[in-house]
Order: C-alpha cells, then structure tokens, then sequence
C-alpha cells in the first residue's frame, strides 16, 4: 500500500432495521488532500436502496468502509452453519443465500432468512428465544460465536457482539445480515477485501468497526458515544483534522460516519492495516477481517 493510493474515503453508519428509510444510516466522506470530513446528505433519511446506487457509482480510487460485518462466524466450527448440509463453503456463497432467502423482503431486509426453519436455529431472537444451535462453541459464554476478527477486536480493548445476536441496541446481526445482500450486489463491480484481493487502483470496500477508529481518537471504551461537534472535533485534532462547522448536538450517527472516515484517511495508507496478523486465506475466503483489527 503506498501513501495517496485512495482519493477518497467514503464511511458509512449501516442499519437493518426494517422499512424504506434508515435514521440509523450516515454516510460521510473524507477528501485525500485533506480538509474536514463531511456528511453525505439528502434531505432526508437514507435507504439501502440509494447507497447501492452510490457503491456503484463511486468516485475513482475511494475506500468505503462499512460499519457491519461482512460474514458470519465460520472457524469456530469450520462452517456458517454447522449440522445443516446446505451451510455455504465460503463469504460470497453465504452472501448469495441470504439475498436468495430474502427474495421477498423489501429494502433488502433480511427476515426471510432469519426465520427461515433451520438459518433461525443458529440467532439468537429474544432474551429467552435461542436457537439450538446459537452456542455452538460458546460453552464459556453466553454471548454466541465470533470470527477470529472479532477476537481480534476484544484484544484491542472493544467488545464486538455476535453476528448470531439479533436482539438488544448493540446487536449488529440484522445490519450484517442486511448488508450482506447488498454486498451480493457489488460482486463483480467493488472488491471487497480482504475477500477480494486489495487491486493495486479503483475503489474497494472494507469492513469497519466505529469503536476502533474512535479508541485510535483517544476515546475510552467506557465513554457514551460522540454527540456533539465540541467532541466530535476534539477527537478528529487527533490527527490535525480541522473541526467541522457546527455547534451543540450531533447525531451518534452522524459521529461516527465523519470520525471513521477522518480515521480511514490517517491509516489506510499504512501497509501493516492491509496484513493483519491472524489474517489467513481461509479466514479470508470464508470470515473476512474488520480493517484495523490486529
């Protein structure tokens, strides 16, 4: 990787809750020659729908991140889906079955297959609605699987939820899930690595997770999330970022998109974020990585 390889840096808050538009959806972006990030609007609430048309029509050489996860657990147990014969052998297989589950579900939601009669075995729905298998491998928690990323996450001092985990406010599993069909969409036209091969130019989409960006900011776990511009900038003079203009309340949403696309611009030319340690081609191929993960 070499210093001015991405012009842009594109980071997007995701959501899978259901309906046409998202609150929860925030898109910012960060220009390669420097300067404030700056929120991605529309005068209102975002749809899936409409990032898909911005995933593939994006400026050259952008770097999106996206704040989900690309795949579900699989070294554990060597398989998405262990005990069912149709489990995917890899990333893009499970991407494929789950937007193939979902054919009916509008705003590429994802019910279809979280209540299909044997994928909904392996979420957790409600504090007492568990799937059989939902603790496979989890004999010491309670909490379900997690890739070997998101091990790699805990190391660094964040605390990832499970992908199998469908219920509470920090649960990511209905954005991963929904996220995963869009990816579907982009095979062919965005890479996304580590998947994908990085390509040497054009765009390329990587997994985010916000709590990274904003630990590297100075931000403590144990902190309440970003929600004012007083904050919000005092985390991006980190890297001699200027302040975005505005006063008073931010959204937490909003937060985190311009943060994470700030800290995209700072490190994505560091060689060492594109070969992480415990990242292998199998966990490649099948798992995936969170960029910025060690």
């Amino acid at each position: 990787m070499t210093p001015g390889r991405f012009s842009h840096f594109l980071a997007i808050d995701w959501s899978g809750a259901r309906g046409e538009r998202q609150k929860g959806i925030a898109l910012a972006l960060a220009h390669g020659d420097g300067g404030p990030p700056v929120l991605v609007e529309r005068g209102t609430s975002w749809s899936r729908e409409e990032v898909l048309a911005i995933l593939l029509d994006l400026p050259d050489n952008t770097l999106v991140g996206m704040d989900l996860g690309i795949a579900l657990p699989f070294s554990d147990c060597g398989a998405f889906f262990p005990q069912w014969d149709e489990s995917p052998p890899d990333a893009k297989s499970l991407w494929a079955m789950i937007d193939r589950f979902c054919t009916g579900d509008p705003h590429f939601e994802a019910t279809g297959f979280v209540t299909h009669e044997r994928a909904r075995e392996y979420f957790r729905h409600g504090k007492d609605a568990e799937g059989a298998h939902f603790h496979l491998r989890a004999a010491t928690s309670r909490e379900g699987r997690f890739r070997v990323a998101e091990q790699a996450q805990r190391q660094q001092g964040c605390r990832p939820v499970s992908n199998f985990n469908l219920v509470g406010a920090a649960q990511v599993g209905k954005s991963s899930l929904t996220g995963m069909r869009v990816l579907n969409r982009l095979q062919g036209r965005l890479p996304v690595w580590p998947i994908d091969p990085l390509p040497q130019t054009g765009s390329v989409l990587v997994e985010i997770y916000t709590s990274l960006a904003a630990k590297e900011a100075g931000i403590g776990s144990n902190r309440s999330k970003i929600r004012s511009y007083e904050d919000l900038n005092a985390a991006l003079s980190t890297w001699q970022v200027p302040p975005v203009p505005g006063h008073g309340i931010i959204s937490d949403h909003a937060s985190d998109a311009l943060l994470t696309a700030a800290w995209l611009r700072e490190v994505a030319h560091d060689p060492a974020r594109w070969a992480p340690g415990g990242l292998t081609d199998e966990i490649a191929r099948t798992e995936g990585w969170t960029f910025g993960a060690f």
